[in-house]
């Protein structure tokens, strides 16, 4: 099912699928938030922003702004 990276669930699993603002996907691809790498959603913070994603064996803080730019499809 495709949806975007901030709506994924604590603990569930997707693979990036592509980006909807080009300007940021630049900054994405640059920390390693590639096309077909698989994601882990591991938190949200108290009031839900930011969130934190493992991604090719390291974390990564997102905006769920800048998550929200993110098509993934879960696993």
């Amino acid at each position: 099912m495709k949806l975007t990276l901030d709506k994924l669930a604590i603990g569930q699993q997707a693979t990036i699928e592509q980006f909807t603002d080009l300007d940021l996907s630049l900054k994405l691809l640059e920390m390693g938030c590639t096309p077909g790498e698989t994601i882990t959603m591991l938190s949200h913070a108290p009031l839900g922003d930011p969130i934190a994603i493992k991604i090719d064996n390291y974390l990564l803080s997102l905006r769920k702004k800048e998550a929200s730019t993110v098509l993934v499809n879960t696993i």
